[in-house]
């Protein structure tokens, strides 16, 4: 119904791609199951601690939040930053402060925390595993899922003007260090959009970081089809540990879902239909 209701208010040009993308994070930020606001799993002291980041393709403006606690919607913090235009990230409280002042509900860490991710920090401190470790088993990756949740929330999209947009969500990894940043929060990393394409990327934070691989991806699409591009990006972070997938729209309308890991929950709104996938097919709906 989201897919449908953002997808045809975009088609009708009621919706920018940068306020379509918004509306699609907050409400995944907004489903318990979702590692990303309410929901978000535990860093190392039992904390929610969460980053996302949005950029603008036509003019590549960029928002982003790195560690925080109490702002309902990171993305929308994000998307205020987008809008400001300066400065482009802000970090901890700061974050929260200004998501605050700009209107985006605040909330309090019982609110965020689900009895779900603290039974997974529960056995993650017990068995005294390397941080992320619980998310392998109980959602196969830090940033996709099974049925007992699923993880980072990402969108792109595409305007009636031809401009693009992406953003992405995340609460980070089950017994993350303190302080410890993925690749979500991060411009170029986990999320990048310019004129020709916009892309979202989830995986193993460190390893899309050090690959920078959504700027990646719309390097390599300047000379190779999009699910070429997509293929190589991927094939990038894996020597470093960063099995993950990621979402890609280019200007044409060509979208590209790919993943290497088991399961990727996605969905997409194109030419009028619904398509959703959980494995390697997608089913109309």
């Amino acid at each position: 119904a989201l897919l449908t209701d953002l997808g045809k208010r975009l088609a009708q040009g009621e919706l920018t791609a940068t306020e379509a993308v918004t509306l699609a994070v907050e409400a995944m930020e907004d489903e318990p199951l979702f590692n990303a606001g309410k929901g978000s799993v535990l860093d190392e002291n039992g904390e929610v601690s969460m980053d996302a980041s949005i950029m603008r393709g036509v003019d590549q403006a960029a928002g982003a939040v790195i560690g925080l606690k109490t702002s309902r919607h990171p993305i929308r913090v994000a998307h205020h930053l987008l809008a400001k235009g300066w400065p482009v990230m802000l970090t901890g409280s700061a974050g929260d402060r200004f998501g605050e002042e700009e209107g985006v509900e605040q909330v309090e860490l019982p609110w965020l925390k689900t009895e779900l991710r603290q039974a997974q920090w529960a056995k993650w401190k017990d068995q005294r595993l390397r941080p992320g470790a619980t998310d392998e088993e109980d959602a196969l990756l830090d940033h996709d899922g099974d049925e007992d949740g699923w993880g980072t929330v990402g969108a792109v999209a595409l305007d009636v003007h031809g401009n693009v947009a992406a953003a992405t969500s995340t609460g980070g990894m089950t017994g993350k260090p303190v302080g410890r940043v993925g690749d979500t929060g991060i411009i170029g990393a986990g999320t990048w959009a310019d004129a020709s394409i916009a892309v979202s990327c989830t995986g193993i934070g460190e390893a899309f970081i050090r690959t920078a691989a959504a700027h990646s991806m719309a390097i390599h699409h300047r000379t190779m089809s999009l699910p070429q591009a997509a293929e190589r990006v991927l094939n990038e972070v894996e020597p470093f540990g960063g099995r993950g997938g990621l979402i890609a729209l280019n200007r044409q309308g060509d979208v590209v879902m790919p993943f290497q890991t088991m399961l990727m929950y996605r969905g997409v709104f194109q030419d009028g239909e619904v398509k959703v996938g959980i494995g390697p097919e997608f089913i109309q709906s």
